[in-house]
């Protein structure tokens, strides 16, 4: 079966890798605007200080005068700060007016100004020069900046449009849960009630009466996995129950129902009789789950240890085998719906224990330690019975 995972994983990659190159591109396409309106005005500048030179040589005449002036007059954009070679301020140009008595601002401008651009030389003699100081227009600054501010909105955009999606999809998953467990119950329900039917047609005529024991097993625990489907999508009803029982009773199914070559050991490090609110049907299926993922790591064969700990007001439940492990990367990735390594496999069984654990005990379950070829550990952590 190919992991439904994977590809949601993969679309989610091609779209933020869309989102990027758009964001990208429009930066290198801003930028090189940015460059060639940076060139534009060093030549509006230039000319400017060219103007400026000859009005102050006076060596044109009436008409080059008014053509000159109105050159200077046009610049209304780009600041700008004439200085004599001791650095004296002669004239400014688009700087803020009500601050130009003000020496510490005009300092300021003049550095901001030698940190962006070179000045630009005005000769007037082999002894004397003029420099002609500025910086970009408010309008290439804007321009500068407008890549880095879409660029954020992208990601912000993207970033909100996630997490919509993300508590959409959650919804909807537990509305497919709900649905699901529920059709799963109902119609466990009809061959439920037909087997017990011959059940007791078999008993009134005493047949085997081994074989009439293993089938009533097998009866009850139908009935248990469709009380446990019905109660998906429903608060269930939680009462104190001592952790090392509820423990005990699934490996006990689990260790008649694997392998021999598996061993599953318990070690109670418990302070004492440690009850915690549990409905027993759910968080027996958790452990059932756990040790069966783990029986698979093993490949049919090895040890899987399960330590019940506790401290003051949490009880500690490890579940450990020795098999191929999980890589780092992948610790949160098991617990989500449609992750499977198994080619057959549906990829809701941890998915479906984390929802028991959390959803309906307050819990936490998570992959504690792994190794690749070393084995991994899940803990639960639930909390104990308030009174006590």
């Amino acid at each position: 079966m190919v992991n439904i995972y994977h590809k949601k994983t993969r679309w989610k990659l091609f779209l933020l890798l869309g989102a990027v190159v758009i964001g990208l591109s429009s930066l290198f396409y801003t930028q090189k605007l940015v460059e060639e309106l940076s060139a534009e005005e060093r030549k509006k500048v230039e000319l400017w200080a060219e103007a400026t030179r000859k009005l102050i040589e006076m060596d044109v005449d009436d008409t080059e005068f008014d053509l000159l002036l109105r050159v200077i007059e046009t610049n209304n954009t780009v600041p700008l700060i004439l200085t004599n070679e001791a650095g004296d301020t002669l004239s400014t140009r688009n700087l803020d007016p009500k601050r130009l008595k003000n020496r510490a601002y005009l300092d300021r401008q003049l550095r901001i100004m030698r940190e962006t651009h070179d000045p630009i030389v005005i000769k007037l003699d082999e002894n004397e020069n003029l420099y002609l100081h500025y910086k970009d227009s408010i309008l290439l600054t804007k321009l500068f900046y407008f890549p880095y501010i879409q660029l954020g909105v992208i990601i912000l955009f993207i970033l909100v449009s996630y997490f919509a999606f993300s508590a959409s999809r959650k919804a909807e998953q537990n509305q497919v849960w709900v649905g699901l467990s529920r059709e799963t119950a109902h119609q466990l329900g009809t061959p439920i009630s037909s087997l017990m039917a011959w059940l007791e047609l078999i008993k009134m005529n005493r047949s085997n009466e081994d074989t009439l024991k293993e089938l009533e097993k097998d009866v009850k625990r139908l009935e248990k996995i469709a009380d446990r489907f019905s109660k998906i999508g429903s608060r269930p009803v939680l009462t104190p129950v001592p952790i090392h029982q509820a423990v005990q009773q699934s490996v006990a199914y689990i260790r008649t129902r694997s392998s021999a070559q598996v061993n599953i050991s318990t070690e109670n490090r418990l302070s004492g009789t440690c009850l915690v609110d549990l409905n027993t049907e759910l968080f027996e299926w958790v452990i059932e789950n756990l040790c069966k993922n783990a029986i698979d790591a093993l490949g049919g064969s090895g040890l899987i240890r399960i330590v019940l700990s506790d401290n003051p007001g949490k009880v500690f439940v490890d579940i450990r085998d020795e098999g191929k492990g999980i890589p780092k990367k992948l610790h949160k990735t098991v617990f989500k719906p449609g992750y499977t390594s198994k080619p057959r496999g549906w990829g809701l069984g941890l998915s479906l224990a984390r929802r028991i654990v959390e959803n309906y005990h307050s819990g936490k379950i998570f992959v504690l330690q792994s190794e690749p070829g070393k084995g991994t550990t899940f803990r639960i952590v639930l909390n104990k019975e308030k009174n006590r």
